[in-house]
C-alpha cells in the first residue's frame, strides 16, 4: 500500500499549522476528509473486494461521518435516522462543548469504513497518527478523548445497523447456475470466473423502495442469425468499434476502466493489477469537486454521504436487472459466431451483460453529486494519474456519466444500448435518492 497520506498528513500538519493550539487548521480542512476515503480506496483496492462490495464499505462509512456532521451542526444538516431502512436512531452528543465534530467524523468514517467488511484495524495505522497529529498541535487529551467516544457511539451504530442488511445471508446464498444457452451469460477469459454477487439484489436498499422498482424492459432479443435484427446490429456495433479505436476513445475507456483486479496472462505467467474500483473511483470524484467549489467540511461529509447512497442502491438496482435477464457479454458471442481471437480492450468482469454496472452507478453518482454542486460545475479528474492515466476534464457530472456510457462500449464491454438504458435507469435511481432524502436544512 502507498504511503501517500502519511506525508499528505505531515504536510498538512506543517503547512497549516504555526502553533500548538491550530488543530482546528487540520480537522476543520476537508481535504482532511479526502485524504481518510482516499485511505479507505486504498484499504479496498488491497484487500481484492468486488465493486459490489466495496460499495457497501463506502455507504456505511460515509453515513457514519455524515451522521457526526448533522449532530455537530443541528440547525443544517438533519440526521438519516427514519429516513433510510432499518435505521431507526442515531446516539446524541451529550458534551457538545468538548467534542470535535470534524475530527469525530473523519473516526467515525474510518472506524465504519474498516468494520464493515475488513478485519478491524484496516485503519488503525493511519487513524493512529491522526491522533497524534491532532495532539501535537494542540487538541487536549479530554476533548480527544470525547471525541473518539462520540465518533464510537456513532460507528457502533452504524455498524449495528448494518448487519441487518442480508450481506451475511448473502455469503451463504446458493451458487450461480451455469446454463449453456443462446444469449445466457458464460464466464469469460481469462480466468473463467464464476458470477460475482448473484444475490445482491437482496441486500436491503437504503432509499428505493425495492431492487426491481425501477427494473428496466428486457433488453433485444438474441438474434444473431438475421443480420438486420436490432440484436445482431448491436453485436457487430461492439466489435466494428473496438477494431478501430482512436488513441481519444482508448484514454476514454482506460479512464474508466476501475478494474481493482486485472488479470494479466503472459505465456505461462498471470499476474494482477490493481486500480479504484468504480465506486472508489466516484468517492474520489466527490473530493476533487469539493476541491474545486471551495466547499468546506460539512459540505464534504454530506457529498460523500449522499454519492455513497446513490452508489449502493445504483448497484443494488443493477445487479437485480444482471440477473433477472442473464444476457452474454459481446466476447462470448463474437467468439462463438465470428472470431474465436477477438478480445475486447478492457477485460471482461464476472457477471451478466445487462445493464451496465458502472453507466448505471456513475449515472446515479452524477445526479447526487449535482444537486449538492450544481449542474455545472466544471473539475478536472485526477482520479486515475496514480495508476499512470492521464487526467480528464469535465463541464459537470452529468457529462462525465456520459462519457462512462460510451467508456464501456469502447472498452467492448457492453453493447451500446445497454449503456443508453443504464444511465437512464441509474438517472432514475439517483433522482430518487435526491428528492426523497431531507439531508441539508
Amino acid at each position: 500500500m502507498k504511503k501517500y497520506f502519511s506525508i499528505a498528513l505531515i504536510a498538512i500538519g506543517f503547512l497549516a499549522c504555526n502553533t500548538a493550539s491550530d488543530y482546528k487548521k487540520i480537522t476543520q480542512d476537508p481535504s482532511l476528509y479526502a485524504n481518510t476515503v482516499h485511505e479507505l480506496n486504498q484499504v479496498v483496492m488491497g484487500n481484492n473486494f468486488s465493486p459490489i462490495v466495496a460499495s457497501r464499505n463506502y455507504a456505511y462509512a460515509a453515513i457514519a461521518g455524515y451522521e457526526v456532521t448533522a449532530a455537530g451542526a443541528p440547525t443544517q444538516y438533519q440526521s438519516l435516522a427514519g429516513q433510510l431502512k432499518g435505521l431507526s436512531a442515531v446516539p446524541l452528543p451529550e458534551d457538545t462543548a468538548n467534542i470535535d465534530f470534524p475530527f469525530a467524523s473523519v473516526l467515525a468514517f474510518s472506524m465504519v469504513g474498516q468494520a464493515v467488511t475488513f478485519p478491524e484495524g484496516s485503519m488503525k495505522t493511519y487513524t493512529d497518527s491522526l491522533k497524534k497529529l491532532v495532539k501535537a498541535h494542540g487538541m487536549s487529551s479530554s476533548m480527544l478523548t470525547a471525541t473518539e467516544n462520540y465518533a464510537k457511539k456513532i460507528g457502533a451504530a452504524i455498524i449495528a445497523w448494518s448487519k441487518l442488511d442480508k450481506y451475511p445471508q448473502t455469503r451463504s446464498a446458493e451458487k450461480y447456475t451455469v446454463k449453456d444457452l443462446p444469449g445466457r451469460w458464460v464466464p469469460t477469459p481469462p480466468l473463467y470466473a464464476s458470477a460475482a454477487e448473484p444475490h445482491w439484489m437482496e441486500i436491503r436498499t437504503m432509499v428505493l423502495d425495492s431492487a426491481s422498482q425501477f427494473r428496466p424492459l428486457p433488453p433485444p432479443a438474441f438474434n444473431i442469425k438475421d443480420k438486420k435484427s436490432e440484436y445482431y446490429q448491436n453485436v457487430m456495433m461492439v466489435k466494428n468499434a473496438v477494431d478501430s479505436l482512436t488513441e481519444e476513445q482508448k484514454h476514454i475507456a482506460n479512464f474508466w476502466d476501475d478494474n481493482p483486479f486485472k488479470i494479466n496472462v503472459i505465456g505461462h505467467a498471470m499476474f494482477s493489477t490493481k486500480k479504484f474500483s468504480p465506486p472508489g473511483h466516484w468517492m474520489s470524484i466527490v473530493g476533487i469537486a469539493n476541491k474545486t467549489a471551495n466547499g468546506n467540511f460539512e459540505t464534504a461529509t454530506y457529498a460523500y454521504a449522499k454519492t455513497a447512497i446513490a452508489l449502493f442502491d445504483a448497484f443494488i438496482h443493477c445487479w437485480d436487472a444482471k440477473y433477472t435477464y442473464n444476457t452474454v457479454r459481446p466476447e462470448t458471442v463474437i467468439n462463438k459466431y465470428f472470431d474465436a481471437n477477438w478480445r475486447p480492450l478492457l477485460q471482461t468482469p464476472a457477471f451478466p451483460e445487462y445493464t451496465c454496472g458502472h453507466s448505471t452507478i456513475s449515472s446515479s453518482a452524477a445526479e447526487a453529486l449535482t444537486s449538492v454542486y450544481g449542474d455545472h460545475l466544471a473539475y478536472t479528474d485526477s482520479t486515475e494519474i496514480e495508476f499512470g492515466i492521464a487526467n480528464r476534464h469535465f463541464t459537470s457530472f452529468r457529462q462525465a456519466a456520459d462519457e462512462n456510457n460510451w467508456a464501456r462500449f469502447y472498452g467492448g464491454l457492453h453493447f451500446h444500448n445497454s449503456c443508453i438504458t443504464s444511465t437512464a435507469q441509474g438517472r432514475l435511481v439517483g433522482n430518487w435518492v435526491v428528492t426523497h432524502l431531507k439531508m441539508k436544512k
